[in-house]
């Protein structure tokens, strides 16, 4: 019997490495804002920061859900 592989291409890689890429970049500016935060207003000051994002990303999210299930005459 011969091994059937799967061959997985360009069009399956480069948006791979799009992601992780993209995921990097986000992840070092996230470390360099935190860093400033820290630095100027101290430990509490991020702490207070990182809820407030995200409390704010809670925010959007929920707003958005509730659009998309709800009927559009229940506003």
């Amino acid at each position: 019997m011969e091994d059937e592989q799967v061959k997985l291409g360009s069009r399956f890689w480069l948006p791979i490495f799009g992601l992780i890429l993209a995921g990097g970049i986000g992840a070092i500016l996230l470390f360099l804002l935190m860093g400033r935060v820290w630095y100027k207003y101290g430990a509490l000051g991020a702490l207070f920061f990182l809820m407030g994002g995200l409390l704010l990303f809670g925010w959007l999210y929920d707003r958005r859900e509730r659009k998309r299930r709800l009927p559009i005459d229940a506003y």
